[in-house]
């Protein structure tokens, strides 16, 4: 597939998809007798959970070794259960630090939505 069915699908740009390449992200890509790249349709997925994975904070290096592992027979369940189980808990550890900055954020809100309707002030 050309890059622009690779971006229509994964919703990634080009720049970002050439980036990941560039970085040994996305494994070989062939050319074609055109000698434009010729995309795998698989990467379709491998990019979506990168680009899920990024986003929540796995490190290019971390990404690499999980789609390493997706790619290869050999993969190392042990170790990529740890690094998902590590990585699950900062981000349980996230939403546990965000839920505690929204309930302060909620009871400031009713503390100047009160003073609001005591002082009629908008």
């Amino acid at each position: 597939m050309e890059i622009k069915e690779l971006e229509a699908q994964t919703g990634l740009g080009r720049d970002a998809i050439r980036y990941y390449e560039r970085r040994g992200l996305l494994g070989f890509v062939p050319r074609g007798p055109n000698n434009y790249r010729d995309y795998p349709s698989s990467l379709v997925r491998e990019l979506k959970l990168l680009s899920a994975m990024q986003a929540l904070g796995f490190s290019l290096d971390e990404i690499s070794s999980v789609l390493e592992g997706m790619r290869s027979q050999g993969i190392d369940c042990r170790g990529g259960a740890k690094l998902l189980a590590a990585k699950r808990e900062d981000v349980e550890r996230q939403i546990r630090e965000l839920r505690q900055v929204s309930r302060l954020l909620r009871v400031e809100q009713a503390r100047l939505e009160e003073r609001a309707r005591k002082h009629g002030r908008g």
